[in-house]
């Protein structure tokens, strides 16, 4: 599974785990974040992108993201880098490349890592090179609700060898060798720990799933491509509703169906949460800021000028949407 991601990513390494999440916290770790280190994420997101760096007892600092696309704003980058500052984590939100080329530019001005949060962007592309390949290293999340599953799981990609080795030993208790590894060739028990590391490792079976799933991925991609522009061709013409915008560069993996619900007298973003769940339709918000959660409560001095984080929260919902929701489904919740 790891060799076949490799040709997939077109990168030198790819390294499973059990999750995304454990992904993020190797990662973070193999770049040397070390406590009390700052690292600029995006408050939009899903919050382990942010306890990753708080597990390293490093500190998290949000910057604010762009109204329309969602995804993390350069400018608001810029203004968060402190003498501190070690590294950014982007999100490509919703399966929709942030500026990825731009971040880069910023982080070799001030000499900072870049760990590529792509829990939604597996397909994806900039300029024809697949995300996650921009940084130190890319995470993907093969969670259920992903475009592709092992059940639970995620993976690791990088062009470093020496990243690939460390996320290779943190996932395995730390240990510089692997059970097979420990009985193919000399003493079985002569290895060493160098630090400690945990359980991250990804089975067999669970691989073996990505492996089919990994065959399947860009007919799903296609799938999802033509809902999304189904809901698109039919919503826009409600009043006070915004589409998302669609995508012909291939940077976009079409992982969530987003709308903004403009505020008036007749409706809110909440009223129609409350309608649509009154109709037997099932809609969510991502997502809660993270600045909003008690957790972060003590990063909140350097969250003031987080405004559209803070606006798109009361504004945004998720309509149903996944590959196979069929067009009489949509035209329901178009109805709706």
């Amino acid at each position: 599974f790891e060799r076949e991601c490799e040709k997939f990513f077109k990168v030198k390494h790819a390294v499973t785990v059990n999750s995304w999440t454990s992904g993020l916290v190797a990662a973070v770790g193999a770049i040397g974040i070390e406590p009390g280190d700052e690292v600029i994420v995006s408050p939009w997101t899903m919050c382990a992108s942010a306890t990753a760096i708080l597990h390293w007892n490093a500190i998290p600092v949000f910057a604010d993201v762009e109204k329309d696309s969602m995804n993390i704003s350069v400018e608001s980058i810029e203004q968060k880098i402190t003498p501190k500052t070690r590294a950014i984590l982007p999100v490509h939100f919703a399966g929709k490349s942030c500026d990825i080329k731009n971040i880069q530019r910023i982080a070799r001005k001030n000499d900072l890592k870049i760990i590529e949060d792509c829990a939604h962007a597996i397909g994806a592309h900039y300029e024809e090179k697949h995300l996650g390949n921009f940084g130190s290293a890319g995470c993907f999340s093969f969670y259920p609700t992903k475009n592709m599953t092992t059940i639970e799981g995620g993976m690791v990609v990088t062009n470093s060898k020496d990243i690939a080795e460390y996320i290779m030993s943190a996932r395995n208790h730390g240990l510089t060798k692997t059970l097979s590894q420990r009985y193919s060739i000399g003493k079985p028990w002569d290895y060493d720990m160098r630090e400690s590391g945990y359980n991250y490792r990804l089975d067999e079976i669970r691989s073996s799933l990505g492996l089919s799933q990994l065959k399947r991925i860009k007919k799903i991609n296609k799938l999802r491509e033509r809902r999304f522009e189904y809901y698109n061709k039919r919503l826009k013409g409600i009043d006070h509703i915004t589409t998302p915008s669609s995508s012909s560069k291939n940077d976009h993996a079409y992982h969530l169906y987003i709308l903004k619900v403009e505020p008036n007298k007749k409706i809110s973003r909440d009223i129609l949460f409350k309608k649509l769940l009154e109709r037997g339709i099932r809609t969510s918000v991502h997502y809660k800021p993270l600045h909003m959660f008690s957790a972060f409560k003590k990063f909140r001095n350097n969250t003031t000028d987080l405004k559209n984080s803070s606006h798109l929260y009361n504004e945004i919902i998720s309509l149903p949407f996944y590959p196979n929701i069929s067009k009489r489904q949509q035209d329901y919740v178009v109805r709706s």
